[in-house]
């Protein structure tokens, strides 16, 4: 018998055996909004199934024991031959391949299948984030290897694959294939045209011999690699195998694997090229032209990855404080508290909404969704990923000190969290390809702002943001320097129209009320306390 001493009370029981699909209104809604009718029961199911998955004890268990036992890098076997191979704990696996079998690689093969697999991944990252990488880089290679026929009927099939095969071996002899991505140069960083690996032709037309060095390539297992390269023609995009047509390896020798402060889980590595056979995709001269809708999509996956992340954090914070009492009550209704949750709720929401409709202008592909995404992705991509921290910090808090020990998960996510905000071109370069967005491509702009007058009339406050923001693009003097200014008015507005159409009335009220409205202030909790509160944390409440 325990002591009576040990006697656990007031604690919130564990957040397991629930449904992570069902339970998030904001994500049910969105699907439900963006997909057409004859394909919701069959999705709804499946993104069920996955949440239920998501939640039970067994996958949360992988997500844990992936994080504890990070990859380890065997260059040599034991006979001193050099294999460059990373070593995975099964736990790994086990998530990679749940993410394979439940389409997120295969959406460019099924009906809906962005806003579907948009919705699948807000869904299972929340269980771990780092086997996210090499999902979103198998499927956001497709549109790159398209600029070359004959290499897209070959990869494609295999890209969108639903069979996960940790193998190395020949493509050709694979039911399922990963994709990863090297263009980050030690020299250049983000400034890839500075890249200077070479690429030197050989007799087989189209094909080429690379020498150089990558400072960080992303998911070193895959079976395929898109990198540029200085050929004689220019910077220049390549497909390099792991494995060659004839069973051998293809020289790509992992240097080491990089000591990361989160997403541990995920092999990222400096690579070195040397004779490395590799296949053109595209035209010489125009790598960064042929890869940068690669780079595009994966910027959405980093809107995606930091929405789940603050659903994750959300749903934590408010199952906690749903069963904590304090002062003589439970912490959800105490009212400092709720304004708090309702914040976070706010956060969350905004990002999530925002994320399943730049999945759904894929899903469209008109001409004029084309343009909304050329300005809203880098918008998103510069504002939801960089709310994610803050946002995990303060959910993190609202479990005082259960949410600073690791057993409680809070802290593995706040190390996460900034990673979506650097990866595929940190902060300041989304701001600056919004401004070449706005002075090169006027059809963008006027997208966006299509898509924002939609909700014009409905909220004095959003007016009123409209108004000032078109105040901002009017002024082009010194603009770079007030880039993020502009980006983030941007993408609040962006965020207030989406919420105005489709949330509640007291979640739309609030976040103009605080965002754009001015009634803020400089921290989570800060909200209007004459606002519907308790209404916008019931939303985010984790119920099935």
């Amino acid at each position: 018998m325990a002591a009576s001493t040990h006697e656990v009370t007031n604690q919130a029981p564990p957040l397991v055996g629930y449904d992570v699909f069902a339970a998030d209104r904001v994500l049910v809604e969105a699907v439900e909004r963006h997909l057409a009718p004859d394909l919701l029961d069959d999705v709804r199911d499946e993104l069920s199934l996955l949440g239920r998955t998501a939640g039970s004890v067994q996958a949360q268990e992988w997500g844990v024991l992936a994080n504890e036992n990070p990859p380890k890098l065997r260059t040599h076997d034991r006979y001193g031959h050099r294999i460059d191979e990373v070593e995975f704990h099964p736990s790994w696996h086990r998530l990679l391949g749940k993410g394979v079998s439940a389409g997120m690689t295969a959406a460019w093969a099924r009906p809906g299948g962005h806003v579907r697999r948009a919705a699948s991944f807000v869904i299972w990252t929340q269980v771990e984030a780092g086997h996210g990488c090499p999902l979103s880089m198998t499927h956001a290679a497709v549109p790159a290897l398209r600029t070359d026929p004959a290499l897209a009927a070959e990869w494609e099939p295999r890209l969108t694959s639903m069979i996960y095969d940790q193998a190395l071996r020949p493509a050709a002899q694979k039911p399922g294939v990963l994709f990863g991505m090297g263009m980050t140069e030690k020299q250049g960083g983000s400034d890839v045209r500075a890249n200077t690996t070479s690429a030197r032709p050989l007799a087989e037309d189209g094909t080429y011999e690379l020498t150089g060095h990558k400072w960080f390539c992303s998911a070193p297992m895959s079976d395929a690699f898109l990198v540029l390269a200085q050929a004689p023609g220019g910077l220049t995009c390549f497909l390099v195998p792991r494995v060659l047509e004839d069973g051998t390896r293809n020289v790509f020798r992992i240097q080491r694997l990089k000591d990361k402060l989160g997403n541990r889980s995920n092999a990222s590595s400096e690579v070195e090229f040397d004779g490395t056979w590799a296949r053109r995709v595209g035209d010489e001269g125009r790598g960064v032209r042929t890869i940068i809708e690669m780079v595009a999509i994966t910027r959405v996956d980093c809107v995606l990855g930091a929405a789940s992340q603050m659903r994750q954090a959300v749903t934590q914070a408010v199952h906690h404080c749903t069963y904590r009492e304090a002062f003589g009550g439970k912490l959800v209704d105490k009212p400092l508290m709720r304004n708090v949750l309702a914040d976070l709720a706010l956060e969350s929401e905004a990002a999530t909404t925002l994320a399943l409709r730049l999945a759904a202008a894929y899903d469209d592909g008109s001409e004029e969704e084309r343009a909304f995404l050329r300005l809203a992705v880098p918008t998103a991509k510069y504002w939801v990923t960089k709310r994610a921290t803050p946002m995990v910090a303060e959910a993190l808090e609202c479990l005082g000190g259960n949410g600073y020990v690791e057993e409680s998960g809070m802290p593995r996510l706040l190390r996460e969290s900034p990673l979506n905000s650097i990866w595929e071109g940190a902060g300041n370069v989304q701001a600056l390809d919004v401004l070449r967005a706005l002075q090169r491509e006027p059809q963008a702009l006027n997208a966006v702002l299509t898509e924002v007058g939609r909700a014009r009339g409905a909220d004095h406050r959003l007016d009123g943001a409209i108004k000032n923001l078109l105040t901002e693009l009017a002024d082009l003097d010194g603009i770079e320097a007030r880039a993020r200014r502009v980006v983030e008015r941007l993408a609040l507005v962006l965020q207030g129209s989406l919420l105005v159409r489709y949330a509640p009335p007291a979640v739309a009220d609030a976040f103009c009320a605080s965002r754009l409205g001015g009634d803020w202030g400089t921290a989570f909790g800060t909200l209007p306390h004459s606002l519907d509160l308790a209404s916008v944390v019931e939303r985010a409440r984790p119920v099935s």
